[in-house]
């Protein structure tokens, strides 16, 4: 399965499903995000059942990133039960995205 496409017209809906929820938030333009794009679908495709992985492109999702108070694109936030628990910042490796998952299942 593919990442989940969050949105500011759907974020509410996989909040609410509780759980981890893993959103990268980056950019077209975005170098690193685009290093870091191929990681994030292999960790959607490796935690499938076990985590919601989903990217917001930052630029089209303005509500979205103002809510979370987004500066700095890559972010990856991790939010358990409707909470941000974690966030990473920048280009990071898979080992860091995962164990930080595992932190929180």
């Amino acid at each position: 399965m593919a990442e989940l496409k969050i949105i500011d017209d759907n974020y509410e809906e996989i909040l609410g499903k509780g759980g981890v929820v893993v959103i990268d938030f980056w950019a077209t333009w975005c170098g690193p995000c685009q290093r870091l794009s191929p990681i994030i679908a292999q960790v959607a495709e490796d935690y499938e059942g076990k985590a919601l992985v989903g990217k917001c492109n930052a630029e089209n999702n303005e509500a979205l990133t103002e809510y979370f108070g987004i500066r700095n694109i890559p972010t990856i936030l991790f939010i358990k039960d409707g909470e941000v628990v974690d966030k990473l910042s920048g280009a990071v490796n898979k080992l860091k995205i995962t164990d930080t998952i595992d932190k929180y299942l």
